[in-house]
Parts: C-alpha cells; sequence; structure tokens
C-alpha cells in the first residue's frame, strides 16, 4: 500500500488514537509503544511503516508528528518487567502507558497486530499490518522507533564494544558474538531463549 493512500481513520476522525511498539523482537532494551492523534485532514508524503523508512525520513517526520498530532505520548516497559511478565504482556503494558500519558483522552483506539489486552472504558480493534494500512498506527509506529533508536543510542555510548548502534538491540550476528565474548549486561533480556542458550 502506497503513502498516500493509507487510510485517516477507522471509524472516528480527530478523536482516534493509532498505537504501536517498537523492540518487542529484540534481545536487549525496554520496549517502546506510542499512542497518536492525528488531526482530522493530516497527510504527509513519507508517513507509512517507520521499517520502510529510512532514519533520516523517521528523524523528519517525528518533528511533524509531534508538533501537528492532537496529541502523542510514548512510553516503554522495562527490560526487568519483559522478564518478570513476558515481552508480549510488557508490550501490552507499554501500549497502556502509552494510552494513559495521552492529553486528549480518544473515544477508540486502532492497534498494529492481533493481540491486545483491552483499555478501560476505551473500544479497540487490532489491525494485522495496521502501520501500512492507518495513518495514525503510521505515526505512532514512527514515533515508538525513533524513541527507542535514541534509547539504543545512548546505550551504545555506555558500552560501546556491543555495537548497539548498528543492531539497535536485535539479535544480529554481530550482537550474539558480543554476547558470547563479554557477556550479557543488565539491560538483556535473560528470559529470552536465544540468550538463555548464549
Amino acid at each position: 500500500m502506497k503513502a498516500n493512500s493509507l487510510l485517516p481513520y477507522f471509524k472516528y476522525p480527530g478523536v482516534e488514537a493509532g498505537i504501536d511498539e517498537a523492540g518487542r523482537g529484540c534481545l536487549a532494551g525496554p520496549v517502546f509503544a506510542a499512542g497518536v492523534i492525528l488531526p482530522e485532514g493530516f497527510q504527509h508524503p513519507l508517513l507509512r511503516d517507520s521499517k520502510q523508512l529510512s532514519a533520516k525520513q523517521r528523524a523528519q517526520l517525528r518533528i511533524t508528528i509531534e508538533q501537528e498530532a492532537v496529541a502523542w505520548h510514548v512510553a516503554s516497559a522495562s527490560v526487568e518487567e519483559i522478564d518478570s511478565i513476558n515481552i508480549l504482556q510488557a508490550t501490552f503494558l507499554a501500549m497502556h502507558r502509552a494510552i494513559e500519558g495521552l492529553q486528549t483522552i480518544p473515544a477508540f483506539l486502532i492497534i498494529d497486530g492481533n493481540r491486545f489486552r483491552p483499555f478501560p472504558g476505551i473500544e479497540h480493534r487490532t489491525i494485522v499490518g495496521g502501520d501500512n494500512k492507518y495513518l495514525s498506527i503510521a505515526a505512532a509506529s514512527v514515533l515508538a522507533k525513533t524513541h527507542r533508536d535514541e534509547y539504543m543510542l545512548d546505550l551504545a555510548q555506555q558500552y560501546p564494544a556491543y555495537g548497539f548502534q548498528q543492531h539497535k538491540g536485535y539479535g544480529t550476528l554481530m550482537h550474539r558474538e558480543a554476547i558470547a565474548q563479554l557477556g550479557m549486561l543488565e539491560e538483556h533480556r535473560k528470559s529470552f531463549r536465544l540468550l538463555k542458550t548464549l
């Protein structure tokens, strides 16, 4: 689906929040989630699923979204929470925190993916591939991704030998080799199966 064919809303223009996460499949770092309510009529030629954009494009979009959104909020669930309640529940927790942080209460939620823990008092719809179908989910995708990448770049400065600036915590060969040679950090998700084998 092309960027200019993304749908403006599922049900409620102007008060519908798109929700997406970033970092669910990583071996290190928190999972981030964002909620975004876009103004009615919002359009941007670049806006689509953040995974299809360059870092420069995401950075440009982040500025526009944060300036023009009716409301937006980014939240996270920590590595400790991920290890304690599992990554799926931690993702739901981060999403709920993102919704709670919105300065405008949304009338409806559209969630990227096929599972979600209902948020009290607000109806929702899960949408597989929603970050490439709906503008508000795409916007949430961009914010979650850029805020998480920023966190991982800070981590890279603290632990330069692990290469977080390149892999952002995902299980690349470079990352796995660094773990094998240097050991795990507090920022690594100890409950993840790949890390247990390493």
